[in-house]
């Protein structure tokens, strides 16, 4: 699932040719933004979504959540991070997304074979001992994607600073598929 107008193997192949070369990554997206903007057309949009919905997923790559979802630019508000865990930076863009621009919808949006699922809490102890400083923040790892979509949705639920919590539903999206699973809440 690329949104790139390549094939993944045609963008890996490039990009590795380019690197090969001398190049960065970043000159190529820098390039592509030059292009991109010849052809740009302020669409006249302001930052509150169309269909007043956040959507919270894993930032894994294999996720092209606007195909997935059927969405176009200026539907949605989209957050993302490792594991699309809800931290308390994810409560922050979300009391910020409905109270400041209107959303009222969540959608958690966890997958397959992601990468939490094989690392642990360790991961922490590592980084203190290589770099002399303990993070403060956790790793969520976990092992059981339902359970975690759950625990997610309860976290949005029990959230003091959102104003909206009626429409909240949680799913697993499949890598190999590309369908998503719906997962019930705790009662």
């Amino acid at each position: 699932m690329s949104t790139s107008a390549h094939s993944p193997a045609e963008s890996v192949t490039s990009t590795a040719a380019a690197l090969r070369v001398g190049g960065q990554v970043t000159d190529q997206l820098v390039e592509a933004n030059s292009r991109y903007a010849k052809g740009f057309r302020d669409p006249g949009m302001d930052a509150k979504p169309v269909l007043q919905v956040a959507i919270v997923a894993c930032m894994d790559a294999r996720l092209d959540l606007h195909a997935a979802l059927g969405l176009e630019l200026g539907d949605c508000h989209t957050i993302r991070n490792a594991g699309g865990v809800v931290t308390d930076d994810v409560i922050r863009s979300l009391t910020i997304s409905q109270r400041a621009l209107g959303t009222r919808s969540i959608v958690l949006i966890h997958h397959t074979g992601c990468g939490l699922e094989s690392i642990t809490e360790e991961f922490r102890q590592d980084l203190e001992r290589e770099v002399g400083q303990r993070p403060v923040w956790a790793v969520e790892a976990y092992t059981d994607a339902d359970q975690d979509v759950r625990q997610s949705m309860q976290r949005v639920r029990t959230s003091p600073f959102l104003l909206h919590n009626d429409d909240i539903r949680g799913f697993v999206f499949d890598v190999t598929t590309g369908l998503l699973r719906e997962i019930q809440p705790t009662p």
